[in-house]
């Protein structure tokens, strides 16, 4: 059996929310293998699950320059809101957008007016303030976009970036849109665009847990496909609840104002 480490403990409860004894007897269960853990938590429903987003989420900040996002990773707010930092994201910004940057390979890659390299900005700056610092995400596209960048504080810049790249209707009327993805952070546009692995597994934890709750095995099917109804809901923009609207799904909100969101990124720095 693999020992089990405090360290071990506290991460999986950093991830989960569950508690000490709790994430301790998870992670003996699984013999410390962390994704067992916490789907052993899941299904006994003792993790409070937080968006994986923002649990994973370095600080930092996100900039945006045209039909680009980016995502300057660093340890502390502290480094998010100097003045170098901030410049260097902005340069890093619109370099990525000249460029058509798409990705973090293609965006440490482009040159900014100092002749260097952002990959090679990134890492003097980082000697320099010493603390570390990184290029997290990247995103350029092609189309039309509306792009939002929320503070999640006033003393420091913008901390989650999203760009919706769309069809038909207006640039006004989709920034509400990534307004909504803001502050719901779907993964997915439509049930479509899960993957079929991402659904098997919600399918089978959906499945395990109804039977620890001891439900009626002929009631299960049911129960897990109300269960993952409510996934979708949570997870596909289209089949969430309209935050402007609640008697709307953001579905039904893009069909009567004639938009289509082809694609979405949701950036995210900071807790």
């Amino acid at each position: 059996m693999s020992a089990i480490t405090a360290a071990d403990v506290k991460k999986l409860r950093d991830a989960t929310g569950a508690g000490m004894m709790d994430a301790k007897k998870a992670l003996t269960e699984a013999d410390g293998d962390f994704d067992a853990a916490v789907e052993i938590l899941r299904v006994t429903g003792q993790a409070k699950m937080a968006k994986r987003s923002d649990r994973e989420a370095s600080n930092g900040l996100v900039a945006s320059a045209g039909k680009s996002v980016i995502q300057l990773g660093a340890e502390t707010d502290f480094v998010a809101k100097n003045a170098e930092f901030m410049t260097l994201a902005d340069d890093i910004a619109k370099a990525v957008d000249a460029a058509g940057a798409h990705g973090v390979e293609a965006a440490s890659a482009v040159v900014l007016p100092s002749g260097k390299t952002a990959a090679e900005a990134i890492g003097e700056l980082s000697a320099k303030i010493g603390e570390k610092l990184e290029l997290a995400a990247a995103a350029s596209y092609d189309g039309e976009v509306s792009v939002y960048l929320h503070k999640r504080s006033a003393d420091l810049p913008p901390q989650v970036g999203v760009m919706v790249e769309y069809v038909g209707g207006d640039e006004s009327f989709v920034r509400g849109i990534a307004m909504q993805i803001a502050a719901m952070s779907p993964s997915y546009v439509t049930r479509e665009d899960v993957p079929e692995d991402v659904l098997a597994n919600e399918r089978r934890i959906a499945e395990l847990t109804a039977r620890e709750e001891g439900k009626p095995e002929q009631i299960i099917p049911r129960i897990v496909e109300g269960r993952l109804g409510g996934f979708f809901k949570e997870v596909c923009l289209v089949e969430q609840a309209s935050v402007s609207d609640d008697k709307l799904t953001v579905g039904q909100l893009l069909k009567n104002n004639g938009v289509e969101v082809k694609r979405f990124i949701r950036f995210s720095a900071g807790a």
